[in-house]
């Protein structure tokens, strides 16, 4: 049963796609408060959702606030990242139910951290939505939330291939060595990145044919390997004479105003930059067109980043900075000016009060950025999104994003922001899987190996352990970190093992996605979901379903030579050394240490259940989906449905086709 209630006057923020008549009703469990609502959490209660966050499956006892921000140092103590998703499930002994709150101005939600029995929500604006969703069960409420928000963006087959990135490849001739050193070492596959260098002096829609002289023949010849180049696309616009998009934007009005009515200025990549007005939609349409310049150059996917929007500063603020420090030229620093000098500097990129600064034409009203603030990165990526329908009709193109609000999971995935080369980060990817896929993000994954500090060749593998399973998979390293490409590790066979082993599971990884997006279910699950009175299974988080028939439990601790996995039910272990089963061997329920090697991967097939493995290629069009390997835990017999399209065009997804297999 699903319940909606207005307050106020809402912003249309377009999350719902299937709305449902507004109730009349006292709005059932929370209790309204004069900021938001309360509600009074039962010891046994398990809080799950809020899409993007830190911390666990599990949210109680931390607070979390919906505040798409730019934050690359992330750790316990962040209480919002790049995302905005206002939905969350309480599960207890009596009561099931999810909220939705469809705002997009700031929305703090304090799960137990201020009193451990209570849960508070506080909004900033007074005008909203609710949704209040009764089920019996979390997955059914899952169900029945991204029946209201509509279907999950599907990326083309091959986006279920490995990727490699970095910040930054700079010039063609060192793409086609890190093309080189996969194809020579036979290392899968079917991406490389390219961040901002490619672009000439950091603008949309431009190439840097001095270091990219060839930039068409580079797109086709990657593409001749079985490689596709997608490049970065970020929400800043030059501010330069003579560069057309900049003159465009100015001339029809398309960038973010500041008080006076003058385009804001902001500083980004490129240094000073317009925002394109994202939520007025002629700009929108303006923008997602200018795709089509990279499109035409054989350009088959993109990933926006900066888009939450990221400041660096604006000028006001930075003539302010300025002002302030020249106070600190004759001061003797102690250990409380210092603090203040230090925080003074700090308080430069994506201050607050920018973004009070400027102001965004929403269907003819002036309105303050910070109360839509949360809805940027969406339309910059619904723009692209619904540009590529007029530009290349019935495609699926690669697209993810850095910021995203629900409803923006129809037009692309997400990519789990700027991590680091840590080890918490490495478990942090496994517990945010299935809360973005409550929120109907199923295209998702972490930078393996972590994108800021150096990484450790330990980390990378035990990483590559967990990203094989993930939708999203790919490398991806800041410039000035330490190298992480597969083909540079001492232990390089064990890297191309782990990743090939990606490629063998692709049948069931596509098939496992595909069945979630089409029939609004999650691809990753928590073991609470499936065994709900199993009080350890219901606690375990660092452990995961993935699809129906199999149970991950990566190792994420540094020199670990394996860890405690525990069996909610008896299940069948396949052990894999690189692509080549090793050993399989039924576990009795309960928990179990297993000793796994950095060239292994342990993974746990449910009972009556099969998991289809294919002859592994280099990229994915080499995958042999016919001739499929079929291992299962199947005592009474077991079938499985194996869904498969060609992985390209639109039309292709109703067509696709199930095959029944069975043991």
């Amino acid at each position: 049963m699903i319940k909606r209630f207005v307050v106020g006057n809402p912003l249309e923020t377009e999350a719902i796609l299937n709305k449902v008549q507004m109730s009349e009703e006292k709005i059932p469990y929370l209790s309204v408060t004069q900021q938001g609502f309360s509600y009074k959490l039962e010891p046994e209660d398990i809080v799950y959702g809020l899409g993007e966050n830190v911390r666990g499956i599990n949210k109680r006892g931390w607070i979390y606030e919906s505040n798409c921000t730019d934050n690359p140092f992330h750790q316990e103590d962040t209480r919002s990242l790049y995302g905005a998703h206002n939905f969350l499930i309480v599960c207890g002994k009596e009561r099931c139910f999810g909220v939705f709150l469809d705002t997009p101005a700031n929305v703090t939600f304090d799960i137990g951290y201020t009193h451990f029995d209570e849960m508070k929500i506080t909004l900033t604006q007074p005008d909203y939505e609710l949704y209040v969703l009764e089920c019996e069960t979390p997955e059914e409420i899952v169900g029945e939330f991204r029946s209201l928000i509509g279907p999950s963006y599907l990326p083309p087959k091959w986006a279920f291939g490995f990727g490699q990135c970095r910040w930054s490849y700079f010039t063609a001739q060192e793409v086609r060595e890190v093309a080189r050193g996969h194809r020579e070492n036979h290392i899968p596959i079917d991406m490389i990145y390219l961040d901002i260098d490619y672009m000439e002096r950091y603008k949309d829609f431009t190439i840097d044919r001095e270091t990219f002289p060839d930039f068409e023949e580079l797109v086709e010849e990657m593409r001749q390997q079985g490689i596709r180049l997608v490049p970065i696309i970020d929400g800043g616009v030059k501010v330069e004479k003579g560069y057309d998009i900049y003159e465009e934007g100015v001339v029809n009005n398309y960038f973010c105003k500041d008080a006076e009515g003058n385009d804001f200025v902001v500083g980004v990549w490129p240094g000073k930059c317009h925002f394109p007005d994202m939520l007025n939609e002629k700009a929108r349409r303006w923008f997602g067109r200018k795709y089509q310049f990279l499109l035409e150059k054989g350009i088959e996917g993109f990933w926006n980043d900066m888009n939450e929007p990221a400041i660096f500063y604006s000028e006001n603020r930075l003539k302010k900075i300025f002002e302030q420090l020249e106070t600190y030229k004759s001061t003797n620093l102690d250990v409380n000016t210092f603090f203040q000098f230090q925080d003074l500097v700090r308080s430069v990129a994506n201050n607050p009060e920018d973004y009070r600064s400027f102001y965004h034409n929403f269907r003819g009203k002036k309105i303050c950025h910070d109360k839509v603030h949360n809805l940027f990165g969406y339309y910059m990526t619904r723009s692209a999104s619904e540009a590529f329908e007029e530009l290349a009709p019935g495609k699926r193109i690669l697209m993810f994003s850095r910021s995203s609000y629900i409803g923006m999971h129809r037009y692309s995935g997400v990519w789990m922001g700027d991590n680091r080369s840590w080890w918490s980060h490495l478990l942090m990817n496994l517990k945010m899987l299935p809360s973005l896929n409550m929120c109907g993000f199923l295209y998702t994954g972490a930078d393996i190996g972590g994108f800021g500090s150096d990484a450790t060749e330990d980390l990378v593998l035990r990483w590559l352990a967990l990203g094989i399973f993930m939708p999203l998979m790919r490398n991806h390293s800041a410039n000035g970190t330490r190298r992480q490409e597969a083909y540079l590790w001492d232990n390089m066979a064990a890297a191309r093992g782990i990743i090939g082993l990606r490629y063998r599971l692709l049948p069931y990884i596509y098939s496992e996605f595909m069945k979630a997006a089409l029939k609004n279910e999650m691809y990753g699950r928590p073991l609470g979901f499936e065994w709900p009175e199993d009080t350890i299974a219901v606690r375990t988080e660092d452990q995961m379903l993935i699809g129906e028939s199999i149970m991950i439990a990566p190792v994420y601790e540094q020199n670990a030579a394996g860890r405690v996995v525990y069996l909610p039910e008896e299940m069948k272990m396949l052990r894999f050394s690189g692509t080549e089963l090793a050993e399989e061997k039924v576990l009795e329920k309960g928990h179990h240490y297993l000793e796994i090697g950095l060239n292994e991967v342990v993974l746990f097939v449910k009972k009556g259940h099969i998991l289809p493995l294919a002859d592994g290629g280099e990229c994915v069009d080499q995958v042999d989906w016919e001739n499929l390997k079929l291992y299962h835990f199947a005592p009474q017999g077991a079938d499985y449905e194996l869904y498969d399209d060609d992985g390209v065009s639109a039309a292709a997804v109703l067509e696709g086709h199930i095959r029944l297999l069975k043991v």
